[in-house]
Formats: structure tokens, C-alpha cells, sequence
């Protein structure tokens, strides 16, 4: 299963990142807590912006490990608030597929950020708690019973879930879980098309054309949905297009549009607003493609 980094970049949710710098400037943890029962506020927002533009990755993995011991600590002190369960679950499932590259820490981390996930869903509704142990069917009928007082928790449980499996690309048993997975994005957008629309397409786009048509692919779905995520972005996402060729262009050998999308990726300017951190590493994504088009194709 190849690696599904760039939908991940976008999938944090502004208040995990609004968690996450407001933490880093804050010097101690009650401070901290008191932040995070009132993170919709301005500074909040300014903060999140501040991030979300910031044009050095490296600063922000720097940053993060703190931000994970923190979320920890949050859990530890409020062990049933969906708030700080998502956060973790979000940061840990992103850090850990995102910005680790040892596949043993990967899989710690991305274990960690699907017991949150977890977690949080079963906290914001404890009928549904342990569904993700049905079979396939039976899931899809329980994902029925959650609503959009739950659309939350199931966005970051589905999110979690699915950066697990990632990080254990090696284990059948994780592996045969991804279609519950990606039913469970999927709920979500039944349940609000407009719910995070871009990132949802994105990742449900990924998610059709990691796998061959006989493991559940779908090419014609999954450029259905680039299409409709990179619309519904307007174009300032660049990492849309950089999955697009990966994923798509590369698979069905159509070179043509794979290097189209690579060279509107690195002629476009990365400084989007809210874009800025994810287009600057879609744009050294995109580099590393091209140069290795020749032998690829």
C-alpha cells in the first residue's frame, strides 16, 4: 500500500492546529488547559492562519513531539472529552504518516492516534462504541445510528483508522479493515455533503486508486473525486494534484497528465492562504515525481 501523505496534510482539523500553537507558545500545562476549553476564540484563529502559512516543515516537526506529550496529558486529566480525544487523534494519526519515516515508530504513533480515535467516538456516542468490530456489513449498518451530533468523532475516528492502517501496510488483518474505513468517510458525507468537502473528496479519491479494481479500486470514482476536490479547493490545495499524478496518473501510465499536474504543481505559488505549509511540501513532493519519471514510465 503506498503511502497516502499528502491527503493527511490537509486532513487536520483547524482546531488541532489552533491546539497545537497555542500549546507550543504557553509555558505551563494548566495554561494550557485553560486554552483548550476556549480555542474558537481570535487568538486562536490568528494562531491556526500563522501555521497554516508558514512555509518551513521542518519548525512544525520540530514542534509537534511536545504538542503530542501535551494532548496526553489533556486525556490523562479529561479522559471522556471528544475535544481532546479528536485533537490527539487527529495530530498523532497526521505526525505520525506525515513527518516519521521509521516505520516501527510510525506504527506506535498511528496505533496511538487510533485508540483516540477510537476513544472519541464512543465518547460522543456510547451505543456505537466497539462497532468497528462488525463485519463489513454489519458496520455500514451501524454507521446509520451516527448523526451529525457525531459527524466529529466519526471524521477523526475515520481519519485515525485509516492512517493506522497505513503505518501497517504490512498486516493483512489491518489491511482488510480499509473498506470500513472508508464507508465510514464516506457516512460523513452523507451525513453533510458540505462537512470538510475538499479534504473528504481528496481522501476518498486516494482511497479509490491505492488499490487495483480487484482489492476495491476504482479509477473512475477516484478521478471523479480528484476532480471534485481540487473544484471544491479552488486550486490552492497542491496536494491534490501532487496524489492525483501519484495515484492516478501513475498507475494507469498516463504520463501525459501525471506530468501536467507535477509542472502546474511547482509553477503555481506555494504562499495560499491557509496552503502555504501543505503546498511547500507538495511542491518537494512534486520535484522528487518528475525526476523520477523517466524511470518510472
Amino acid at each position: 500500500m503506498s503511502k497516502i501523505k499528502g491527503s493527511f496534510r490537509t486532513m487536520l482539523s483547524a482546531k488541532t492546529l489552533q491546539l497545537f500553537l497555542l500549546c507550543l507558545g504557553l509555558p505551563w500545562l494548566a495554561a494550557c488547559a485553560t486554552v483548550v476549553a476556549t480555542a474558537g476564540g481570535g487568538m486562536a484563529t490568528n494562531l491556526n492562519t500563522a501555521i497554516m502559512n508558514q512555509d518551513d516543515p521542518e519548525l512544525v516537526r520540530d514542534g509537534a513531539p511536545a504538542y503530542l506529550l501535551m494532548l496526553d496529558s489533556f486525556v490523562e486529566g479529561a479522559p471522556d472529552n471528544v475535544a481532546a480525544l479528536s485533537a490527539a487523534a487527529e495530530l498523532y494519526a497526521a505526525y505520525g504518516v506525515v513527518f516519521v519515516d521509521d516505520p516501527v515508530r510510525a506504527r506506535k504513533l498511528t496505533t496511538r492516534g487510533r485508540s483516540y480515535g477510537r476513544r472519541a467516538l464512543c465518547s460522543a456516542k456510547e451505543d456505537i462504541c466497539g462497532m468497528w468490530n462488525e463485519t463489513y456489513d454489519g458496520f455500514v449498518i451501524r454507521l446509520q445510528e451516527v448523526g451529525e451530533d457525531e459527524i466529529e468523532a466519526l471524521y477523526t475516528f475515520s481519519l485515525s483508522w485509516i492512517a493506522y492502517i497505513q503505518a501497517h501496510a504490512d498486516d493483512f488483518g489491518a489491511l482488510a479493515k480499509l473498506p470500513h474505513a472508508q464507508a465510514a468517510l464516506q457516512r460523513v458525507q452523507e451525513i453533510n455533503p458540505s462537512f470538510r468537502e475538499a479534504n473528504i473528496e481528496h481522501f476518498l479519491a486516494v482511497l479509490d486508486t491505492i488499490r487495483p479494481p480487484a482489492l476495491g479500486g476504482d479509477f473512475e470514482s477516484g478521478k471523479a473525486h480528484f476532480e471534485r476536490a481540487l473544484a471544491v479547493s479552488g486550486g490552492d490545495d497542491l496536494s491534490i494534484k501532487v496524489d492525483y499524478a501519484k495515484y492516478y496518473a501513475r498507475t494507469l501510465y498516463e504520463r501525459e497528465l501525471h506530468d501536467r499536474l507535477l509542472n502546474e504543481v511547482l509553477a503555481a505559488n506555494p504562499e495560499q492562504s491557509g496552503y502555504t505549509l501543505f503546498n511547500t511540501l507538495a511542491q518537494q513532493e512534486a520535484v522528487e515525481l518528475l525526476e523520477s519519471a523517466d524511470d518510472y514510465f
